[in-house]
Parts: structure tokens; C-alpha cells; sequence
């Protein structure tokens, strides 16, 4: 129903406001929602009047008091329609008013920083009070177990607690946040309170101190910015991803309370001893990372942006390493391009002016340099787009930008082989073979060996802003601007599957099983997984999954929805039930006489079928099923003194016949015969 955005959403009883931009607020009931989807009520504000927050009193039966920019307040009936009462207000903008548990009273956040505590029975302020820092007040939140106590929240990341009795401040957590507090709530009836901010963060604070200040009792947080460049760690279980906050982070598929932030040697405390921000006293954000196994030393290296040396990091710790990596000292330039050993002993470093250099991780000293004497004492002419090691320590492999890919000793450091593209390269990916990403769309892959193009890909209209190759080097996944998402097979040299986002991919990486694929996206500040279908579906047939020619267009899920993207997608993917059976399928019916063949079935159930016989003769009945005894009609009950009924159970009272019968019989067998 609503022509312009919608900004705001109240949800009491059983109604739903919504006010959009133009001041229309529309009123929707839950009761006979499926049957009809128009809403019961529409009201259309003044001109004058600029929404910018909505609250329901409490006990104020089908009411709400509307906010404007203006700095007035409206008291509205939901059920008639009309406007009630106006509260003049206090000539500045209101951004947040919140009920109290008091009745008839409400507190008001300003854009001046100021906080009014107010009856709206008697349209009176009860008490005022005002942040010494600069910004509006952008949440409020009483407490509810009994301590009077109101917390308020400014756009300048500090939260304030206000004591309601003494009508003062009783305490500031300056390093709160960052950034602008987005939301406040009191726990029900506990002395905890949770925040949220602009920083994609939540924290936990509880009032438990002797002097009733709050500590911090846990938090999660995430990118506050766009992640640049992410990489699946180890098994699979972690993410290592790096983005334009300067953060350099690890998250956990499995569980998200081993997520973290890599330490960068104690910036919150030297930003509260300088008097900064912490922003402003870490690292330039991340451009290019790699990683090897943990070890006793440093294992991960990192390029940032603008940034004429690397730095390595000690995962086992979480922390920045000892060690800085600075190549050529003489003709510094920013570093773009690092990796890392099989080894995990060395790493080589790629500048922007075409220099690349070996360095010890253990140690942090330079081993040497690689030189193309016919290239002016470096290695490229221009920047060096990417570095790669093989499994074994001795081929490196570098590209340049304008299009020459060299072939280096890696111990002897000399060069070996070199061959031209022909046009710019902007990345390089090494699996047993190479893979690169031209400026034309162009994806060619190269076996450095053979010192030849292997295969060439071709399907993207845009540039190329990553790829990787499946651990087994049977599958290569690339993305573009274009907002597709590409995966090609390797072996068959064709297209098996793609997708299109309607925001465009600009990192991903696909877990060491297989089996989980993890995106970043444009302007997107989280990591997005996929699941790989074909893992989990009982065929393995590759066209019954996905033509290859065919792009399925895949709308991102939303953070609030618990439904997938497929719901929303215009073509949805298909779904692992719809395959067809295994055995329907005439690829499957098809064998090849004197040739044995194979069943795509899971292991769990034909792993049992050579001890067929053995469980057969385990599992005969040792007699014949009995018919279960029919119970009577009138159950025998015992008279009690109570009148509680209490009935005598069948095979209670068999036994006491049977056992009476014995008695007579030993009797008979006592007398003496006649």
C-alpha cells in the first residue's frame, strides 16, 4: 500500500503501524490477515509534522504518541482516527520517547542531548536532564527491577545512567561504542541491559558492582564495515576474514562464541592513554592474507592498503606477531601481494614496484630476492598482482600486472620460465596448476609444468573480483561485478553451474570439504554461507542439478528472515527433494555388460548386505507371537473403610485361587486313607 519508504513499524496488541517518508501510517490487524491483505485504518499526517519516532503508553488502551522533527508531540486514537492532544514540546528535534513503569509517564530524547522525563495526563516535566556530550539522544530504557534507574544512549556511542530518585547521573561508560548507539532495553525484572550500535555490535552490561556501576557481561560483534578479502581456515570450521574497519577477524561456523577479533597489542588501552579512537591507531585495513597450518612460530602474513610492509600474525594466540616484514628498503613500496610456504618457514612478499622478496617467519630476516636481470634489478616491470608457492618448495610462481606470469627456483631464486598474456592480469589463484583472471573477463588457467594454457573460461560481462579452486582442483569458482557467481569444472572444461545476486560478489571462498561456500558482497557488512546441494542430495548427476548454461537469479537473504533466498529468488534453485530417484534416471539404468556397477547409494545402507544371512538367522523369532489376555468387563475391586475404590488385579487374584488350591490339596494329602 505504501508508494514511499517505510521508516517505522510499531507493533502492539494485535496491530501493526507503519509510517513511511511521505507521513502516510497505515494500521494492519493480525485477525484475518491471510484473508484479506488490505489494511483497517489509513492516516495522513500533517505537512508540518515530520515523524521520527512512535511509542505505545502503557495502559492507554488503543493510543499512541507520535514524535516529529519539529519538536512537537501528537497523542492519536488508533481506533477512531483522530489526533487527542498536542504537547508543544521544547524546540528541538525528538529522536527517541520510551513509557516508563510509571503510569502517565514517558521520557523524551532530543536532538540537543537533552532527556525530559514527562507526564502526558497532565502534560507536565517531571525532571530534565542533559548529556555532557555532544549529539542527540538516539534510545532510552527504564529499568524494571526495582531500581530506578534510566539509561540513555547518544549518537556519539557513550551511555549514560541517570538515577530517578537523586535526579543525577550516576554513571558513564565512555568506550562503549564507536559509533551511534542504535538501541537500548532493560531486561524484565533484571539488572541487565543490552545495546546495540551502528557498529554491528551487541553487549551485555549488568549491574552487580558495589557502586552500581555496569560492567560488561558479554558481547558479539562483526565487520562494521564491507569485508575485502575472506579465506576458509584449517578444517573448515573457521573463517578468516579482513574488512575496511581495520579488523582483522576469525569466525566460527559451528558456534559463535569462539568469533573474535585478532588483537593488535593492546589498542583500546593506548587509544584511552592517547585520547583517540581506536580506528585511528590501528592497522590500514587488509588487502591480501595467507595462511599455513598452526606452528610453534607465526602463520598467518597480511598486506594492507598503502602499506609499504607486512605484518605476521600467531593464531594459536590471536595476536599480532614479533615480526615486521619490510621489503627493499632502498625503493619502498606498498606491498600487494603474499605467501606462504608449504612449510609454513618462509614468506614472499610482491610491491607495487615489482619487487619480491623472501623472508624468514621464524625469524623475521630477509632471505633473499627474486631478480629478473632483464627487468632493471626486479622482478616485473610494474606491480606485482600475486605470489604463489607449490606444495613441494621449488617452483614460485608471480604475475605481473601487464600480463607476464614468471616461473621461479624457489630456493636457488632464479628465474626458470616466463610467458605473456597479452593483456593486464588483476588476480592469480595457484592450485597445482594456475589460474588467472584477466582485465578482459576472461579466466585462463595454465599448468606450470607444461608451460601452457590449459583452458579458458569465458561467461563473464565484468570484471573479475575473485576466485578459488576446490581442494581436489576439480571445480573453480569465480565471481564478478556483474553480480554472477560462476562454477566451472576443471576437467570437463565447461560451465556446471551459475547464479545471479542482485548485489555483486566481491570475495568468496569454498570450505575444504566442499560443502559451504562463504561470499562477501558490495556495500554488505556480513559473510554470507552457501550450501553446496550436491553434497547433500542422493544424485550426483551433474545435469540434473544445473544445465550449466542456465543463471539463476538468487536474491540475498535478509537478516530478520528465517526463510532462505529461494523463496524470494525468481527462478528458484532447485531443491534436493524435487531430483529425480537414482534409479529413474536412465543414466543410472544404463550397464555395460561384464562390468561391474557401482551403487550411488550411502554407505550406511548397503555396508550391511554382506552379513544378510547372519542377520537374518539373529533376527528369527525364537516363538511364535501370544495373543494378549482380553481384560474382563467388570474389573474385581476390595471394599476399603475410606469408600476408595480399589481394584484387584486379575493375576493377583488367580494367584490367590491357585494358592488356595494347593492348601486344600496338602490338607486332602495329610488325612490318613480309608
Amino acid at each position: 500500500m505504501h508508494n514511499a519508504k517505510v521508516n517505522l513499524l510499531l507493533l502492539f496488541g494485535e496491530q501493526i503501524l507503519n509510517v513511511d517518508v511521505d507521513g502516510n501510517m497505515f494500521i494492519w490487524t493480525f485477525k484475518g490477515i491471510q484473508q484479506n491483505l488490505a489494511p483497517v485504518g489509513h492516516v495522513m499526517l500533517e505537512d508540518k509534522f515530520s515523524l521520527r519516532c512512535i511509542m505505545h503508553p502503557n495502559t492507554y488502551l488503543n493510543k499512541v504518541i507520535l514524535g516529529s522533527e519539529e519538536g512537537s508531540l501528537q497523542l492519536w486514537s488508533i481506533s477512531t482516527k483522530k489526533m487527542l492532544y498536542e504537547f508543544q514540546g521544547w524546540k528541538s528535534s525528538i529522536c527517541c520517547c520510551v513509557s516508563s513503569p510509571a503510569l502517565d509517564v514517558i521520557a523524551v530524547g532530543c536532538a540537543d542531548g537533552t532527556i525530559h522525563v514527562h507526564n502526558i495526563r497532565y502534560d507536565e516535566e517531571i525532571v530534565r536532564f542533559s548529556h555532557s556530550t555532544r549529539g542527540a539522544v538516539t534510545s532510552l530504557s527504564f529499568s524494571t527491577d526495582g531500581q530506578p534507574l534510566l539509561a540513555s544512549g547518544g549518537s556519539s556511542g557513550v551511555i549514560s545512567i541517570w538515577n530517578l530518585e537523586k535526579r543525577r547521573l550516576q554513571s558513564v561508560i565512555r568506550e562503549a561504542y564507536d559509533n551511534s548507539i542504535i538501541s537500548l532495553h532493560f531486561f524484565a525484572n533484571e539488572p541487565v541491559l543490552m545495546s546495540s550500535s551502528a557498529d554491528n555490535s551487541i553487549k551485555m552490561w549488568i549491574f552487580d558492582t558495589s557502586d552500581g556501576d555496569p560492567r560488561l557481561l558479554r558481547f558479539r560483534s562483526g565487520h562494521c564495515a564491507p569485508p575485502l578479502c575472506i579465506s576458509f581456515y584449517a578444517n573448515g570450521r573457521h573463517i578468516l576474514s579482513a574488512g575496511q574497519d581495520c579488523a582483522f577477524r576469525l569466525f566460527s561456523v559451528i558456534q559463535d562464541q569462539q568469533s573474535r577479533e585478532l588483537s593488535q597489542r593492546h589498542v583500546t588501552k593506548r587509544a584511552k592513554k592517547l585520547r583517540v579512537k581506536e580506528k585511528e591507531i590501528k592497522l590500514k585495513p587488509v588487502i591480501a592474507f595467507d595462511f599455513e597450518m598452526e606452528r610453534d612460530w607465526c602463520n598467518v602474513v597480511t598486506c594492507h592498503m598503502d602499506t609499504t610492509q607486512a605484518y605476521v600474525w600467531r593464531l594459536q594466540n590471536f595476536v599480532l606477531g614479533e615480526h615486521i616484514l619490510k621489503p627493499c628498503p632502498e625503493n619502498q613500496t606498498p606491498v600487494k601481494a603474499c605467501a606462504i610456504s608449504a612449510c609454513g618457514n618462509f614468506a614472499v612478499l610482491g610491491t607495487a614496484g615489482g619487487w619480491i622478496e623472501r623472508f624468514n617467519l621464524q625469524s623475521g630476516i630477509s632471505r633473499g630476492s627474486y631478480v629478473d636481470l632483464s627487468e632493471r634489478s626486479c622482478a616485473h616491470v610494474g606491480e606485482v598482482v600475486g605470489v604463489a608457492c607449490d606444495s613441494t618448495n621449488t617452483l614460485m610462481i608471480s604475475a605481473g600486472y601487464h600480463g607476464d606470469i614468471k616461473v621461479w627456483d624457489f630456493k636457488g631464486r632464479g628465474l626458470k620460465s616466463r610467458w605473456e598474456i597479452g593483456c593486464a592480469v588483476v588476480k592469480i589463484v595457484y592450485h597445482r596448476s594456475n589460474a588467472t583472471a584477466t582485465d578482459d573477463f576472461v579466466i585462463r588457467l595454465f599448468d606450470v609444468v607444461a608451460l601452457r594454457m590449459v583452458r579458458k573460461f569465458e561467461g563473464h560481462i565484468d570484471r573479475v573480483t575473485d576466485s578459488c579452486f576446490s581442494k581436489d582442483g576439480k571445480w573453480l569458482l569465480t565471481s564478478s561485478i556483474d553480480g554472477t557467481l560462476r562454477i566451472w569444472d576443471v576437467i570437463l572444461a565447461r560451465q556446471i553451474d551459475a547464479i545471479h545476486v542482485d548485489v555483486s560478489v566481491t570475495a568468496l571462498s569454498l570450505s575444504p570439504n566442499m560443502d559451504v561456500l562463504a561470499t562477501t558482497h558490495v556495500d554488505q557488512n556480513g559473510v554470507y554461507l552457501w550450501v553446496n546441494q550436491t553434497m547433500f542430495s542422493r544424485s550426483s548427476y551433474i545435469d540434473s542439478y544445473a544445465s550449466g548454461k542456465e543463471v539463476v537469479n538468487v536474491k540475498l537473504p535478509s537478516v530478520s528472515s528465517t526463510e532462505g533466498s529461494h523463496k524470494d529468488s525468481e527462478n528458484p534453485v532447485l531443491n534436493p527433494i524435487q531430483f529425480k530417484d537414482d534409479f529413474q534416471n536412465p543414466h543410472f539404468q544404463e550397464k555395460i555388460p561384464d562390468l561391474v556397477t557401482l551403487s550411488l547409494l550411502p554407505k550406511s545402507q548397503w555396508q550391511s548386505l554382506i552379513n544378510l544371512d547372519i542377520i537374518k538367522v539373529r533376527n528369527k523369532p525364537i516363538e511364535p507371537p501370544k495373543k494378549a489376555e482380553k481384560a474382563p468387563f467388570f474389573l474385581p475391586s476390595v471394599p476399603t473403610l475410606s469408600g476408595q475404590i480399589v481394584f484387584e488385579p486379575s493375576d493377583i487374584s488367580s494367584e490367590k485361587k491357585i494358592a488356595e488350591g494347593d492348601k486344600l490339596e496338602n490338607r486332602r494329602s495329610d488325612l490318613p486313607h480309608s
